[in-house]
């Protein structure tokens, strides 16, 4: 059984323009992601995936494998299932491919193998999604961030850019919102079938590809830092926190 993890990137990124490669700290914002994600250990490949010339050519400056997809994706996980028929045509059905989105600058190895352990081990999830804590009323109601409605088991019942669970008397942490971080993992011939089905209307109306698995298994599994505020970065305005947020923290002294 393969790990293979795919950083989806491109420049077109309809609320921020050129966010891939936006500093952060001094460094693109693309690489920390690289950087941070290549420190899990449990890789078998870790490769960048882009549609842009100039995402290509900061990969292979960096020395990262990186993979040229098609410009007609809109969806990063269309994006990772493309990657991943480009590197190799022995994928077997139950590698695990994992999507980590390029704009969780502050992600940490733990959060990837909190994906990929549920796939790994019995009764192995077919899905799986990075699910944190959502402690700020701002982060709720910001549109920006994808919110997730799931059951007792933790499996998701639907995403949606509106404040979800509903909350008569407002916004409180102990809510228990929860937001998807733009970590996911999938046993391929889950991603394969994924992509072959076609957009829903809930997926079209919301701009969440997670809602397109909604009659499929897919199970969130909880972050393993609660406490902490893990930014990810969706406008320009994010930028400035997740250097406050950044700017001490131990992982950069190791990339």
């Amino acid at each position: 059984m393969q790990v293979i993890g795919i950083v989806p990137a491109r420049l077109a990124a309809s609320r921020f323009p050129g966010k891939p490669l936006s500093p952060i700290l001094g460094r693109p914002m693309l690489e920390h992601v690289f950087e941070r994600a290549r420190l899990y250990t449990g890789w078998d490949t870790l490769v960048l995936a882009t549609c842009d010339e100039e995402i290509m050519q900061f990969g292979r400056q960096k020395g990262y494998e990186t993979v040229l997809t098609g410009s007609h994706h809109t969806r990063a996980l269309d994006r990772v299932a493309e990657a991943a028929t480009l590197l190799s045509s022995d994928v077997r059905d139950d590698d695990i491919v994992v999507c980590v989105q390029g704009d969780e600058p502050m992600l940490v190895p733990e959060m990837i193998a909190a994906v990929v352990d549920p796939i790994k081990s019995p009764p192995n999830a077919p899905a799986t999604v990075l699910g944190m804590h959502i402690t700020e009323e701002e982060v709720w109601l910001n549109p920006d961030t994808v919110k997730i409605a799931h059951n007792a088991d933790g499996e998701i019942l639907y995403t949606s850019r509106t404040p979800i669970p509903y909350a008569k008397d407002g916004f409180s942490p102990d809510l228990m919102a929860r937001r998807v971080s733009g970590i996911f993992a999938f046993q391929w011939r889950y991603l394969r079938a994924f992509t072959e089905h076609p957009e829903t209307r809930l997926e079209q109306l919301e701009a969440c590809d997670s809602n397109r698995i909604l009659d499929m298994p897919f199970r969130q599994v909880l972050a393993p830092y609660p406490s902490v505020k893990l930014y990810s970065v969706d406008s320009p305005e994010d930028i400035a926190r997740v250097e406050a947020g950044m700017k001490d923290d131990p992982l950069l002294g190791r990339y």
